[in-house]
């Protein structure tokens, strides 16, 4: 199992990317994100994620680990193949698609080419409860509310370590904050877990 690739940008498009490593090259489908976080760059590190069928072995590449995850969690869904899960995030960023699955919003999913009805309620039911974000780099992983300090993301953070809805948890501390804001990290997670 190939984990990442890294090496020089031999060959780039809006769809695809060559990376050169070792004397060979590796093609990989990208979505647009990814290539807008590589574009004009002379190397990178892509995180690979490897489909293989009877009739081909393709490689997607990630510019995030994170990205990655939600591909993966996408194609687990029925109905939701690799290209369709690289469609839809190449239509919406991660933090996008987080937002449409945590809210419900089937019709957001509907404009995604190639996404009926049927396969945006289904991506919304399978993949609710299952997004997490463990990666605290990840932008994803912080709280996007204003107001919420450094000792409130580290509390997300941990949370959404734990094994919690980033939504939920973010909700919940902004709460406990506002309610006392002088409790340390250990004291927000420890009422968080009452009431989540």
């Amino acid at each position: 199992m190939i984990d990442y690739i890294k090496g020089a940008v031999a060959e780039l498009t809006p769809a695809d990317v060559t990376i050169e490593c070792g004397g060979i090259g590796y093609k990989m489908h990208i979505s647009l994100n990814t290539f807008a976080a590589i574009n004009g760059k002379r190397e990178t590190m892509l995180y690979v994620h490897e489909s293989i069928r009877e009739d081909a072995h393709l490689l997607f590449g990630f510019a995030e680990k994170h990205e990655r995850e939600l591909f993966q969690h996408l194609i687990s869904v029925s109905g939701v193949g690799p290209g369709t899960a690289r469609m839809i995030l190449s239509s919406l960023s991660s933090r996008e698609l987080e937002n449409v699955i945590a809210s419900g919003d089937a019709i957001q999913l509907q404009s995604v080419k190639g996404i009926g009805a049927k396969t945006a309620q289904r991506i919304i039911v399978d993949l609710k409860d299952k997004i997490r974000f463990n990666d605290e780099n990840s932008p994803l992983a912080l709280p996007s509310k204003e107001g919420l300090n450094a000792t409130g993301q580290a509390a997300v953070s941990a949370l959404v370590m734990l094994g919690f809805v980033q939504t939920a948890s973010q909700k919940v501390v902004s709460k406990i904050i506002g309610e006392d804001s002088s409790l340390p990290v250990e004291g927000i997670i420890k009422e968080a877990l009452k009431r989540l």
